[in-house]
């Protein structure tokens, strides 16, 4: 059986309108990320240029202003192997190409709390996921989002309050980790 694919989704918590550097900080950040863990990448809500039609443009446009990740090599790579997905904000819920909906938190409805091991199981066993990370200070504080989410993953286990980059760096680590096992 094939396995499934993590998505990294990177939901826009910052200015709606305004594509700002941190938004590109962010995409710079987690494009490597993904390609080290076999993953996608998907944005939620970014406010990019109207005329970008395609996510090869949209990486060219965001690429050309980073330093990080070899000035957007990683970002390219993605978007040129069709692992760059953009999206609106979801609505009445996430893309269902995307797979199963896990929210990053590290205050985890009880109900919905799963752990790395149960995301890797997940993923041998074909179903695919997007895990979804806040951009901005607060994170996804917007409950609505939360809501949004078939499963709560707190990374830490403890409800520890992670910066984004390192969380978007370490849940993909942690659950690959438990692929072969």
């Amino acid at each position: 059986m094939p396995r499934g694919r993590m998505t990294i989704g990177l939901y826009n918590s910052y200015d709606p309108v305004k594509f700002a550097e941190a938004h590109r900080r962010a995409l710079a950040r987690a494009a490597p990320v993904a390609l080290a863990f076999d993953a996608n990448l998907a944005t939620f809500g970014f406010p990019f240029e109207r005329d970008l039609r395609t996510p090869q443009q949209t990486a060219a446009w965001v690429s050309g202003t980073t330093t990080i990740g070899l000035e957007g090599k990683y970002l390219r790579e993605l978007a040129e192997a069709g692992r760059l997905l953009t999206f609106e904000f979801p609505k009445r819920g996430f893309p269902p190409q995307l797979g199963d909906v896990v929210v990053t938190t590290n205050h985890p409805d009880p109900k919905k709390a799963v752990d790395a091991k149960f995301l890797a199981g997940l993923l041998r066993g074909g179903t695919s996921f997007v895990l979804v990370f806040g951009l901005g200070p607060h994170g996804l504080d917007d409950r609505d989002v939360e809501a949004l989410g078939r499963y709560h993953f707190d990374l830490t286990g403890r409800g520890l309050v992670l910066e984004t980059a390192t969380a978007i760096g370490a849940a993909p680590a942690i659950i690959a980790a438990h692929l072969d096992s």
